[in-house]
């Protein structure tokens, strides 16, 4: 049996200072067992002083220094985060960027700015005066940013500043920063600041022409003075076409106070101005309410001195970033900042027109008639791109192609976008007369002489019973369709010359002289086999087609007496599903028939599966009825019949259209 003897208290103190484990048990454990063992035992006392200090110095080091960092360093994080630093400003993270809070420090403003930003834009305003350095001007445009944001949150109603000054004067200093005249050089490209200063440009003028609350973003463009942190300037709206419908909008909204949600891409183009949405007033068929793009650009004054005496008058112009994507400053052109996104996707945000290829289908008679719709204001310069929808649709569905391909510069610069919106439930053979029609009008309308250029270049994209439609404009069917649906001779019949005329205009199709190129997509030539009879017998009973057609139907099977078309209704008055039945022997005919020499047609297919041709199908037509041999080009896209969003689609869509180009002699407007 071992004895083991007590521990003496200096034993226990040196086991103390040479066990101690950090961070257990901590300061406070070791105070604690330290007068303990003082308690214990008198021979604490003869402990050497040093030994004493030595043990404490060691373990209060040891303490502290766990729990410490060091107040500088470096710290490795992602890149991310290491760029957000560097970025960092009052548009990203409400607090001023580095260069500003440079500024600030170095006039010892960096606490009132802090505590009242407000106050400390006036003061420093005055520094800017007397020093007349251009980095100050950069260090006004952001803290005035940061004071509007302050005041928009913490005002009172009794309170008298209105945040909209101090937006405007950031939008007025990054002019200055930017474009004023100084001694020093304008910031160069490289400058991180150039951008950040474009940016208090664009978003303070826009929020500076909202609503006092700017709770709903809707801009007020007026002529008189504003008042700025220090001064004021006045604000004078500058003639122009846009700027003479501002009347007529039924509210202008400012595009950057929405978020876009459906669409794949935003559009957006980096430049000087706040990007509007004009919105028009509703459609008295529809409700519906189209919009488009604006971009509002202020021109400055030229020097600080000129706001602080109160005599400076500022230009505002509104520009149609369709039209025009830049302005000129100083002598240099720059581009305006634009949204060709934003104002699309608020104009689909509307139930009326998500309906609309539903109603259009089973009731076409009571909704929107027949019409094409120009998309953007029309450009004698551009060539028109013509979308035309499939049954139970609308434009709607064309949104994603038309977003992607607007962002191409050079498309957006050559073509214009329109389409033709049609009941998808009427009769076949009455969408493709209506749709020519309305073609052939809008042309006279447009260019009565026959001498515009760009317009003799027309390419159609027709999707499912749009692709049928659209190739109607480009075939020559003689007699063929006319055999199909009449016995007769049209001569021999006898029926007043207005109704034999209209029959050998909806029968006897000729190519239409403007259009060039034809794109089909998930295009039923030969019929879609969903198409049947259960179908078309359905659709009967619950499509509600025009009056004046169902009241001619009596003439119309005398005209079918006999005829293979006549055997086909047998005495039903059709829907558009009849006439994409692969039954249908006018559909079949116009199969037979190619495009016309001259025109150039593509086809994209779709096939929903690893089916290779002449397999496959897309859920609605197949391969072997979407397939036309005159085809210049086919793609097949794996995908279902709505394939009008895939990238694939939209990527042939974008050759295609460069190709039309390539194969054009040079615009001669100089664009």
């Amino acid at each position: 049996m071992s004895v083991v003897a007590p521990a003496s208290p200096l034993d226990r103190s040196l086991k103390l200072s040479t066990n101690f484990a950090l961070p257990q048990p901590g300061l406070l454990g070791f105070v604690f067992r330290v007068v303990s063992v003082f308690r214990g035992s008198r021979e604490w006392l003869r402990l050497k002083l040093d030994t004493a200090l030595t043990v404490l110095a060691v373990s209060l080091a040891a303490v502290l220094g766990s729990s410490c960092t060091a107040p500088i360093g470096a710290d490795r994080v992602t890149t991310r985060e290491a760029y957000a630093q560097v970025e960092a400003n009052a548009l990203r993270t409400g607090q001023p960027s580095a260069d500003t809070v440079e500024i600030l420090h170095r006039f010892a403003l960096d606490r009132l700015a802090a505590r009242q930003p407000d106050e400390a834009v006036r003061q420093l305003h005055q520094k800017a005066l007397a020093t007349g350095e251009r980095d100050v001007l950069f260090a006004l445009a952001e803290l005035s940013f940061v004071a509007g944001d302050h005041i928009r949150r913490s005002l009172k109603p009794w309170d008298a500043r209105d945040a909209r000054d101090y937006y405007l004067g950031s939008a007025v200093y990054a002019w200055l920063f930017l474009y004023g005249e100084g001694a020093s050089a304008p910031p160069g490209v490289y400058d991180r600041r150039f951008r950040a200063a474009c940016d208090f440009y664009n978003y303070g003028l826009g929020l500076a022409l909202t609503g006092r609350r700017n709770t709903n973003g809707v801009v007020e463009l007026m002529n008189g003075p504003r008042r700025l942190p220090v001064g004021e300037i006045e604000l004078r709206l500058k003639d122009s076409p846009l700027m003479a419908r501002v009347g007529g909008f039924e509210q202008i909204l400012l595009a950057d106070q929405f978020r876009v949600r459906g669409l794949s891409l935003r559009n957006r183009a980096a430049g000087v101005g706040a990007p509007l949405i004009c919105v028009n007033p509703p459609v008295e068929e529809s409700g519906f309410r189209p919009s488009s793009p604006a971009t509002l650009f202020l021109r400055g004054p030229a020097t600080l001195a000129e706001i602080a005496a109160s005599n400076s008058v500022c230009p505002l112009e509104l520009y149609s970033p369709i039209e025009d994507a830049s302005v000129i400053i100083g002598g240099a052109r720059v581009p305006l900042e634009t949204d060709l996104t934003t104002y699309r996707a608020y104009a689909l945000n509307q139930s009326a027109i998500w309906a609309l290829g539903r109603l259009q289908f089973l009731a076409p008679a009571e909704r929107i008639r027949s019409r094409l719709m120009l998309n953007q204001p029309y450009d004698p310069s551009r060539i028109p791109v013509v979308f035309v929808h499939g049954t139970f649709s609308s434009p709607v569905t064309w949104a994603e192609m038309a977003n992607t391909l607007t962002a191409d510069p050079v498309l957006r610069q050559r073509y214009q976008i329109w389409s033709f919106v049609y009941g998808s439930g009427n009769p076949l053979v009455q969408s493709i007369t209506e749709f020519r029609a309305a073609l052939s009008d809008e042309m006279q309308r447009l260019d009565p002489q026959g001498t515009n250029a760009a317009l003799h270049q027309m390419v159609i994209i027709g999707h499912s019973q749009g692709g049928l439609l659209t190739k109607s404009t480009v075939v020559d069917t003689g007699d063929r369709l006319w055999r199909v649906f009449s016995t007769n001779r049209l001569e021999d019949l006898k029926i007043p010359v207005a109704d034999r005329e209209k029959l050998h205009r909806t029968l006897f199709l000729e190519p239409l002289p403007f259009v060039k190129r034809v794109v089909f997509i998930a295009t039923p030539h030969r019929g879609s086999y969903l198409s049947g009879s259960f179908a078309r017998r359905l659709a009967a009973r619950f499509v509600s087609l025009p009056g004046n057609l169902v009241s001619r139907s009596k003439d119309v099977f005398q005209v079918m007496g006999g005829s293979d078309g006549g055997k086909f209704l047998q005495g039903r008055m059709p829907t558009s599903l009849d006439g994409m039945s692969p039954m249908n022997p006018g559909l079949l005919a116009m199969a037979s028939i190619p495009v016309a020499p001259g025109i150039t047609a593509h086809s994209i297919v779709a096939v929903d599966g690893d089916d290779q041709p002449p397999k496959g199908r897309d859920g609605v037509v197949e391969y072997i009825s979407a397939h036309v041999d005159y085809a210049e080009s086919e793609l097949i896209v794996r995908s279902y019949h709505t394939c009008l969003d895939q990238p694939a689609t939209i990527e042939e869509v974008r050759r295609i259209l460069y190709q039309h180009l390539a194969q054009l002699p040079p615009p001669k407007s100089g664009r």
